[in-house]
């Protein structure tokens, strides 16, 4: 019916709308109403390659639909296939056309890919001034990628032809030798030929000159002509299931000039203006909280003057509960913002808003709304990321044991997830040589299997904080370490917290104590299994890697085979690591204190030993000028490990920590306040009343420091803008203003620890849902990039990074398209970021 009346509503509007013709505008990208056509505003990543956010993108009617037009080797790209270089930019107002200068170094092959603003289309006209080079003939060509979850089911045509894009992939493809396969990213290879010397090629769904995709939804509808080059459409998805709909025209042999051109036109509705998204907590509030919806407009909308908030009543009716002024906010990016308070409605029940047409969901006020948010988070997702265990819930089998074979010595290598081996192992071990000891506790970092070692450090921090200070009882989860067993939803007797401790602590201990210091991972040892997707137990064989066996032959006593598909540890020595564990070892100890006495004692030992190693070397290797500059703010060579002696000084009550740790503090409050205030204020705990009284005028600074968002976008946290969405730094914030309020109350008060609270659970840009796959939420996010990604879904109590940010003025939170990791993947270390947030703020708004 929507699609129908959008079709009527072309029928009838006026001529002149129609012909609205696409404009560069001040952001540097084409733009018409309800289409943007962005060239190059972000470049591809050289990190992590194709990561689908790149290139030539089109955001139709307020959704990024199409990404990744540029010159490419490969039918239909993987992460790790090769992205060209931005040369240059230039941007012609005069002709209204854009240009991007691309390169392969590996080929040395350069292009020229000129956008140009034709009425309602685009001419998008690669230019070539060498032909294409003989080895990338038949191979280079230009590409469009269309978002599966947007285009399937809907219809196409091509050249009069009609289909309908598929559900799941069922495409045709090859196989061609492997030495015709374009090299990949450091020349790894992303596929396991099991030893048959070739690579699978997909063939093409359709082929013509003209094609019109989505031709039954106004919008989605995209028409793309070519009148001298075939244009060749793919099912990205039967290479990876993180693959696109891929568009393309080959690009032909021994010719120079302008070689391919196209014309790209995205149907606009006239008219479109985009539905106000009502930002608001899915989890909803408590009766005394502070409760303002922040409505995000189209540009071309006109805002109401008020807004309802109805309530439920028990007889199945709504009434009225409160009418209230609309308040305008102003721009932020590419849209304005209004906000609608009704924080003097109080009565617990069933409420929603209604602005205008637009409806938000439903949504409780009642004191008790907030007593699960942390509930899934510990029960489901942290067990599940248990490491070198069987995990078993109900029915299901999670994963089973991974890595029995162990961890081999990593040899110098520039690894494909950016870690490095250096020319020394910095250990006792040879290259490929099993370290003994290492299968044991540990977290899976995020939706891949390995052990980041930085990562698992904050989460035994996360978790000892949590304890520390709240003490949480909550006991769901049967831990064995002796059978390697973890079993959900079943008490065992032991707080859940006070077992995720002992699990970290045990894989970190054992790096220090096996190998003499911290590796920086323990990761794939090959492409082909790091980006594996189900249960971790079956990325191995578990059998020991023997290089004298032939590939994937097994030994007759079945305990070795030729399969290098061994994980390694990555050894080469980082001081400032050591550091870091040192700091959260002291922390272990004195938590574990009491229940595993054992392991506690090991922790200290090792927390000394490496924090003084740890000094030593930074002494040796930092020259003069580096130390000033690098820690003149704490005081010359005190080496920036404060942390590491106020955790000291909690696990011993040894007074030379103490006195350090204060020698540090203040200089690195003076610096940055912002940066340092969380540690400040883990000290309370530890220190006297002389000290929270000399910390008092910074957490006033502080208090500053958090009222100062809300003159800077109108959801009052710091939002980021990287390639990584920003939701670590949010829940960073705001762990710290709830300890800011938990301390000194008379200074920041409670309404400010509902800032994060709201964000997270859906008062944000681009749409309204939880971020947190969270008990109590009436919209939650319904799918996420984890291990299970794959199945289009969500392992519970995940939380996602939140919203990426598209330059120049985009922000986008994919619901529907779990693989794009920058803005949907939970990892270890955030979730238990959120633990930590979740426990601390519920201590503060719960009643008691």
């Amino acid at each position: 019916m929507k699609n129908l009346l959008s079709l009527l509503t072309l029928l009838t509007v006026p001529v002149f709308l129609q012909a609205q013709g696409l404009k560069l505008n001040d952001c540097e990208y084409f733009e018409r109403q309800g289409v943007n056509v962005l060239v190059f505003s972000n470049d591809f990543n050289g990190g992590f390659n194709d990561e689908k956010n790149s290139g030539i993108e089109i955001i139709h009617h307020g959704v990024r639909t199409v990404q990744g037009g540029a010159v490419r080797l490969n039918n239909t790209p993987e992460q790790w296939d090769l992205v060209p270089k931005t040369i240059a930019r230039k941007v012609d107002r005069e002709k209204g056309s854009i240009e991007v200068v691309m390169r392969y170094d590996d080929y040395d092959f350069d292009s020229r890919v000129v956008v140009t603003a034709k009425g309602r289309a685009v001419e998008i006209a690669v230019w070539l001034d060498k032909p294409v080079p003989e080895m990338l003939a038949g191979e280079a060509g230009f590409n469009l990628e269309f978002l599966p979850s947007q285009y399937w089911l809907k219809t196409y045509r091509v050249d009069g032809r009609l289909g309908r894009l598929p559900r799941y992939a069922t495409s045709q493809t090859i196989t061609r030798p492997n030495n015709e396969k374009p090299r990949q990213f450091k020349g790894f290879k992303t596929y396991d030929d099991r030893g048959t010397d070739c690579f699978i090629d997909p063939l093409p769904i359709e082929t013509g000159h003209q094609i019109t995709l989505a031709t039954d939804q106004p919008e989605r509808m995209v028409s793309i002509s070519s009148s001298d080059a075939e244009l060749k459409l793919y099912d990205g998805r039967v290479l990876a299931q993180n693959g696109w709909y891929v568009l393309r025209s080959e690009l032909p042999s021994g010719k120079t000039g302008k070689v391919v051109t196209w014309l790209v036109e995205p149907y606009a509705i006239p008219g479109w203006i985009r539905e106000p998204n009502i930002g608001f907590s899915q989890v909803g509030y408590t009766p005394e909280q502070p409760k303002v919806a922040v409505i995000e407009l189209d540009k071309n909308d006109h805002p109401e003057s008020s807004a309802v908030l109805m309530r439920m009543k028990d007889d199945g009716t709504t009434e009225q509960a409160f009418v209230g002024e609309v308040k305008n906010w102003g721009p932020y990016y590419k849209y304005n913002y209004v906000k609608f308070d009704f924080s003097s409605v109080c009565q617990p029940g069933v409420y929603y808003i209604q602005y205008g047409n637009t409806r938000s969901n439903d949504f409780l006020i009642d004191k008790h709304v907030y007593d699960k948010i942390t509930d899934a988070t510990t029960d489901v997702w942290v067990p599940i990321h248990m490491n070198h265990m069987y995990v078993n819930e109900g029915y299901r089998t999670w994963h089973g044991e991974p890595f029995k074979e162990g961890y081999l010595q990593a040899p110098p290598s520039d690894h494909f997830d950016l870690h490095r081996q250096g020319e020394t192992t910095d250990t006792k071990y040879k290259p490929l040589e099993l370290i003994p000891g290492l299968n044991v506790g540990g977290f899976f970092d995020a939706g891949d299997f390995d052990i980041e070692t930085g990562s698992n450090i904050n989460v035994v921090q996360n978790f000892i904080r949590t304890w520390e200070l709240f003490k949480p009882q909550r006991d769901e989860t049967f831990v064995s370490q002796q059978q390697r067993y973890v079993d959900l939803h079943r008490p065992d007797g032991v707080p859940d917290i006070l077992q995720f401790i002992e699990h970290g602590t045990l894989n970190l201990v054992a790096q220090a104590e096996q190998i003499g210091h911290m590796a920086s991972t323990l990761s794939n040892s090959v492409l082909d299994n790091y980006h594996h997707l189900g249960d971790a137990a079956s990325i191995t064989d578990g059998l020991h890697y023997d290089p004298s066996l032939k590939p994937y032959e097994v030994s007759a006593d079945g305990k070795r085979s030729g399969t290098p598909d061994d994980m390694w540890a990555f050894t080469t020595r980082s001081p400032q690591l050591d550091q870091r564990a040192a700091t959260m070892f002291a922390a272990a100890s004195h938590a574990l204190k009491g229940y595993n006495d054992e392991l506690a004692a090991r922790a200290l030992a090792q927390s000394k030993r490496l924090k003084k190693e740890a000094d030593e070397l930074l002494k040796k290797t930092a020259t003069d000028s580096q130390m000033e500059a690098d820690f003149s703010w704490l005081g010359g060579g005190e080496q920036g490990d404060m942390a590491t002696n106020l955790q000291l000084y909690g696990a011993t009550g040894e007074k030379q920590y103490l006195v350090s740790f204060e020698k540090q503090i203040w200089k690195a409050l003076d610096h940055n306040v912002a940066f340092s205030m969380q540690t400040a204020l883990d000290a309370v705990r530890y220190m006297n009343e002389a000290y929270k009284k000399k910390l008092r005028p910074y957490v006033e600074k502080y208090n500053a420091y958090i009222k100062s968002f809300d003159q800077q976008n109108p959801y009052g946290v710091p939002i980021g803008l990287g390639n990584w969405a920003g939701v670590n730094m949010v829940l960073n914030f705001g762990i710290t203003v709830n300890y800011a309020y938990i301390y000194f109350p008379d200074i920041v008060r409670k309404d400010e620890v509902y800032r994060v609270a709201n964000w997270l659970y859906g008062c944000h840009p681009y749409h309204n849902y939880s971020f947190v796959a969270v008990v109590g939420a009436a919209r939650p996010k319904q799918v996420f990039y984890g291990n299970n990604r794959a199945d289009f879904s969500f392992i519970p109590g995940n939380v996602a990074p939140g919203l990426l940010f598209r330059k120049p003025d985009h922000f986008e939170n994919y619901d529907d398209w779990p693989f794009l990791w920058g803005q949907n993947e939970g990892t270890i270390a955030g979730n238990t970021q959120y633990v930590i947030f979740g426990s601390s703020f519920k201590n503060i708004v719960t009643p008691k």
